[in-house]
């Protein structure tokens, strides 16, 4: 069993079976170079520990196909809810990408690069969540990636509670590396391009010194949803009433939905006073893709899709390189320095002259928001206006064009250290600098004193303008003033201190001598996330979103590794945190017991400490979210209220208020592991692991559905009549309060098994093969006492992730088979279906037109798709190879309720995408 583990290891197959052989196996093989394993400070002769980790070598990670470590990462069964895909351009930290492990967010997983930290992304997701950018890590030069699955918060600190990912690049390369490929989707689109160029000599046994260098450029063409939605079908598509859907899905525009309720138009939309109807401007057909304006009910029906990006342009640059010098043989001194520049270009729809934006209260505005909708923006004298009084509009500014959202990201992190042996210990002790700078651009904005004035003040010399099919009698100095570029610079910054030293001790205890660690660092985190320029009093179409914030950590911890016998082996580390107002003891203790060499049980229990981050617990912090919920007034029970409500209203986007609160205590979190391992044959190893997390305190947004209910909710005055009597605030629902709160607890529990199999195959080479399911047996967050919300199997969580949902099963298949100069490999990856609710029990979420459930059985469909490459070494030097992602051409199922993708779930990218081809080559020299 020891055998098959290491050679598991050596060949970077990812295998949670790393805790399988016993401490007799380990002193079988002296000669074996003792390393140190993510989620323990303590170098061991095997790599086998008592908690469960996943490692993915290099080989494994290049033969993916994949571009980059995010796109491969997000295909495993351990990711969930909450991760960055690339296509997530509309969110929060467009331009990132991130992982979440057990789908409990990105905040609380910990990324590390060679086992230290990195400055986190400059720009917080959903405005909350602090997290490592994925994008900045050089993918060509990473040696293996080691994900720890039961959380590490007594080693690493408070953000390690539901795993760590640790990525370690390579430190062992002897002369030049070229490499490059080139992909692109079967419609001859979405094309990629890499190329990178690694050198590395000199040898630390002969020379003293080693020095590597790696340089990556990446380049990546946008892909718009009308590429998709005239050839997927559905997939990009906003326009679903041929599959059975109403006229306003949430990417639809300019409809008439009733008396006093519309859709912002691109003709432009003005109210009659005295009669509240919407009265369409003509010129429709020439400014909108949509030529079928059935059920516009008299408006000028638009979609999303006629502007907006399915995947970003994307040029990205990597820079790395390391020096390790052999001062003395005891002692080593090395040296990182890493930078990272990716730009992306993102579309998006063109501006609304009249959406609601919310900002921090001030003089003006106490009530710190603008409904610019409710507004008479429209002069009694306006050429446009055919009612001769003040009067309400409703316009999409498509005469401007669309808005496109650049992220530029520049990552820089430099480390120097030593570490060796002395006085009996091996110790570790380092500087390290990291920061994180974005610069956002977002195109095409409003200058909306400009537009009132425009539109409404005919003494300005801006008056008047012209909507829609009339915009070009607008004079170019007037789109100068109206039209400008809001931007922010924001930036995140990291120093870290670091001591850590291990020996074995003179204590013997029957399964061998007590070995221990000891360490301490103190680390400093800035950030500085400004809004965008004229959203701090709403002088811009776009809402306030802004954290600040300045902490510093220290930190001591211990650990050690007793064998207690030849085959029970104890763990147990503890770590004291100390922050500017809190602190934190978390302990971790883990058993391996070893009967038999050719199996293993094994278990972990694990405490985490996360004090509030800066976008939570600073006053300065704000920021506004949009969810999609059913308006508890105007679709009671998931009916239309009488009166004016329709079905939009029992799945409307609602954007939500958040602010920081100093007075936020941390969360708490306590996690336990349960497993065995087992080399039934040899060649093989199964692990099975039940795991399940508890993070209390937790620190949410109320959920939206909750914030919709309070009589706080900002609404539209189109109010419902009900027997000719008007109801009080009870127009569309449009803006609402969900304040960041420590709720009760989150609860996630779930089952991991990996099986692997090595074959040898004689003169037909070898093969392994490999299979890793997770089920998710609950998701749960406890709001209260007597509000549970699970989301296990769902489309949940969308108030605080990406509303990718939370499937309850995921599998990973594998083969890979080499033989001569030949390498075949082969990758199954399948989700399971989820429930096409917000959360269990709940109502569906999408219904057709006929109020039926919008999808089959009110579920999102499974979706599987199948990966193949091979690789053929034409000499020693010499290795061509290629690659088909999505081999079958499968589509991303429906999915109407997700806000990252048009039609789609935004995590079933490769089904939007469609069949993928790459090839490339590399040269050693």
């Amino acid at each position: 069993m020891a055998r098959s583990v290491r050679l598991l290891f050596a060949g970077g197959m990812a295998a949670a079976t790393l805790g399988m052989a016993g401490t007799a196996a380990a002193q079988d093989n002296t000669n074996i170079q003792r390393v140190e394993i993510t989620g323990s400070s303590i170098k061991r002769a095997t790599a086998e520990t008592a908690s469960p980790v996943q490692v993915i070598g290099r080989d494994e990670l290049l033969r993916s196909g994949k571009g980059t470590v995010a796109e491969y990462l997000q295909t495993l069964t351990v990711d969930g809810a909450g991760s960055l895909p690339t296509g997530f351009g509309n969110g929060f930290a467009a331009g990132s990408t991130a992982i979440s492990l057990r789908g409990l967010g990105a905040t609380s997983t910990l990324v590390l690069l060679n086992g230290r930290r990195m400055a986190p992304f400059a720009r917080a997701d959903d405005g909350q969540k602090s997290f490592t950018d994925l994008s900045t890590v050089p993918m060509q030069i990473v040696e293996r990636i080691e994900i720890l699955k039961d959380g590490a918060s007594s080693t690493y600190g408070a953000d390690a509670i539901a795993g760590v990912v640790n990525i370690i690049l390579r430190k062992d390369v002897q002369g030049l590396e070229l490499k490059a490929d080139t992909g692109w989707s079967r419609y001859d689109d979405a094309k990629q391009n890499k190329a990178s160029i690694t050198y590395g000599q000199g040898d630390l046994d002969t020379d003293r010194y080693n020095w590597v260098v790696n340089a990556e450029y990446t380049q990546s063409d946008r892909l718009k949803n009308s590429q998709r939605s005239k050839v997927r079908g559905y997939i990009g598509n906003g326009d679903l009433r041929s599959y059975g859907f109403p006229i306003g899905t949430q990417f639809a525009g300019g409809y008439v939905n009733g008396t006093n309720n519309v859709s912002p138009g691109l003709t432009g939309m003005v109210r009659d006073p005295v009669s509240t109807n919407y009265v369409t401007l003509p010129g429709c057909s020439t400014l909108s893709a949509t030529a079928d304006q059935t059920g516009a009910n008299g408006g000028c029906l638009h979609y999303a899709d006629q502007w907006r990006d399915m995947q970003p342009e994307i040029e990205s640059v990597n820079l790395y390189t390391k020096g390790t010098f052999q001062i003395n043989p005891a002692t080593q001194a090395y040296v990182e320095v890493g930078y990272s520049k990716r730009s992306t270009a993102f579309t998006m729809t063109p501006a609304s002259f009249t959406t609601t934006v919310a900002f921090p209260p001030n003089a003006q505005t106490p009530q710190g928001y603008i409904n610019y909708g409710n507004l008479n923006l429209l002069a009694a004298s306006h050429p446009q206006n055919p009612f001769g009084a003040p009067a309400r509009i409703r316009y999409i500014a498509g005469d401007i064009g669309p808005s496109e959202r650049n992220a530029d990201n520049e990552f820089r992190r430099f480390v120097a250290g030593i570490k060796g042996s002395a006085f009996g210990w091996d110790y570790d002790t380092g500087f390290t600098y990291s920061d994180s700078t974005l610069d956002l651009l977002y195109t095409n904005m409003i200058n909306m004193n400009v537009m009132r004035a425009a539109l409404g003040d005919p003494t300005s010399k801006y008056f008047p303008y012209y909507m829609g099919a009339q915009a070009s009698k607008n004079p170019a100095s007037l789109y100068q003033a109206l039209v400008v570029n809001a931007g922010s610079r924001s930036k995140t910054s990291l120093s870290v201190i670091d001591f850590k030293a291990s020996r074995e001790l003179p204590i013997a205890l029957p399964g061998g001598n007590l070995n221990l660690a000891l360490g301490a660092e103190h680390r400093r985190e800035k950030v500085t996330n400004p809004s965008l320029a004229g959203s701090e009093n709403g002088s811009i179409n776009s809402s306030y979103v802004a954290a600040f914030g300045d902490s510093k950590v220290s930190a001591i911890y211990a650990e050690i590794l007793a064998p207690l016998l030849k085959s029970l082996e104890l763990s147990a580390a503890v770590r004291y945190d100390k922050y500017d107002n809190f602190n934190s003891t978390t302990p971790k203790v883990g058993l391996k017991w070893t009967p038999i060499r050719s199996f293993a049980l094994r278990g972990t229990y694990t405490e985490g400490f996360r004090a509030p981050g800066a976008a939570e617990g600073s006053a300065l912090s704000q920021s506004t979210g949009t969810s999609t919920v059913s308006d508890p007034v105007r679709c009671p029970g998931g009916k239309p209220a009488a009166g004016g409500a329709t079905s939009t209203d029992c799945s409307i986007p609602v954007a939500a208020v958040k602010v920081g609160d100093p007075n936020l205590q941390p969360e708490k979190s306590k996690g336990a592991t349960l497993g065995m391992v087992w080399d039934p044959i040899d060649g093989m190893s199964i692990a099975l692991d039940a795991w399940k997390i508890k993070r209390e305190n937790e620190i949410n947004p109320l959920p939206y559905n909750e914030a919709a209910a309070l009589p706080t909710a900002i609404r539209n005055d189109n109010n419902l009549v009900q027997n000719g009597v008007v109801i009080p605030n009870s127009g569309t629902l449009v803006l609402t309060q969900a304040p960041y709160r420590n709720s009760s607890y989150t609860e996630v529990k779930g089952v991991d098994l990996d099986i692997r199999q090595r074959l040898r195959l004689g003169d037909y080479g070898r093969a392994t093969l490999g299979m890793v399911v997770t089920h998710v047996a609950s998701w749960a967050r406890h709001e209260s006492a007597t509000t549970v919300y699970q989301y296990a199997g769902t489309h949940g969580n969308c108030d605080t992730s990406n509303c990718a949902g939370t499937p309850k099963n995921k599998v990973n298949l594998s083969a890979s088979w080499d033989i001569g100069a030949w390498n075949f490999s082969g990758n199954l990856n399948w989700r399971d279906k989820m429930q096409n609710v917000l959360f269990a029990g709940d109502k569906c979420a999408s219904t057709l037109a006929n109020g039926q459930p919008g999808t089959t059985d009110c579920e999102i469909a499974s979706f599987t798709t199948v990966d193949l490459s091979t690789r053929f070494n034409v000499n020693k030097n010499f290795t061509l190879f290629a690659s088909v992602n999505n081999v079958f051409d499968k589509w991303a199922p429906l999915d109407p309720l997700t806000y990252g993708g048009i039609g789609y779930n935004p995590m079933d990218a490769s089904g939007a995408i469609g069949r993928y081809f790459k090839v490339g080559a590399s040269y050693k020299f």
